[in-house]
């Protein structure tokens, strides 16, 4: 059934493409920023701050938690009218859950040239038609609009690992927050560069996350290009 609204409303057309900035909520998104800013300060930036690399216990985490991504993937595109994707993405999980021992390894995009197709709600609301809405900043999340944030509280429950008994869909979770942490180590550089080594961390964190997830859903770029970026501060040349 849910399939099937969505094949419908795929035929509707995408959204219109969104540009400039549209931040009417900037005050509280600060806050949410400055928060989320003091927790990964806390938790998860580097001692070091040249480090930019991860273990093999982090390298495989990330598999595991990308692996464990992968059904509510296949879900979504379908939801999309896009059968090639979730074709794809079903091999790769099939493969990588048993050859590659649960998604610890990944024979599917070494071996079988299978390599993952990502996508989620947030895209799928784009295909329906829905358009981005506003910016937001969200707790322990971080740069989001409110079309992919309704998209994430969509995607928990349409996640087809939810059909798992409480103790396996929690041990599930578990794993996919231990590859977000291994992931953000993997870019730790580059994150560090933007939370801690810009003018406003705030407004450049919002508008690589604007540019790039436009540039997921439409295929170019779509930030207003007078947009502030706080490296063209000539206070920091």
């Amino acid at each position: 059934m849910i399939c099937a609204l969505g094949l419908a409303l795929a035929g509707c057309g995408p959204a219109p493409r969104a540009s400039g900035i549209n931040d009417p909520y900037e005050a509280s998104n600060r806050q949410t920023h400055d928060f989320n800013k003091s927790v990964d300060s806390a938790l998860f930036r580097s001692s070091e701050p040249s480090s930019n690399g991860q273990g093999p216990v982090g390298h495989a985490l990330e598999n595991v938690g990308s692996n464990l991504s992968l059904p509510g993937k296949v879900l979504n595109s379908l939801l999309q009218g896009r059968p090639e994707p979730a074709i794809k993405n079903t091999f790769r999980f099939f493969i990588n859950s048993t050859l590659g021992l649960g998604g610890l390894f990944d024979p599917a995009g070494t071996s079988f040239s299978l390599p993952e197709t990502d996508t989620d709600f947030g895209e799928t609301l784009h295909v329906w038609g829905v358009p981005e809405g506003s910016y937001l900043e969200l707790p322990f999340v971080g740069p989001s609009t409110e079309r992919d944030a309704l998209g994430m509280v969509v995607d928990i429950v349409i996640n087809p690992l939810g059909a798992l008994d409480p103790d396996e869909r929690a041990a599930a979770f578990a794993l996919r927050m231990g590859g977000k942490i291994a992931k953000r180590q993997r870019y730790s550089t580059t994150v560090d560069s933007i939370l801690y080594g810009s003018a406003d961390s705030y407004a450049q964190s919002r508008l690589l996350y604007l540019q790039n997830r436009r540039f997921e859903l439409n295929g170019e770029e779509t930030t207003n290009a007078n947009a502030y970026d706080p490296y063209d501060d000539p206070a920091l040349q």
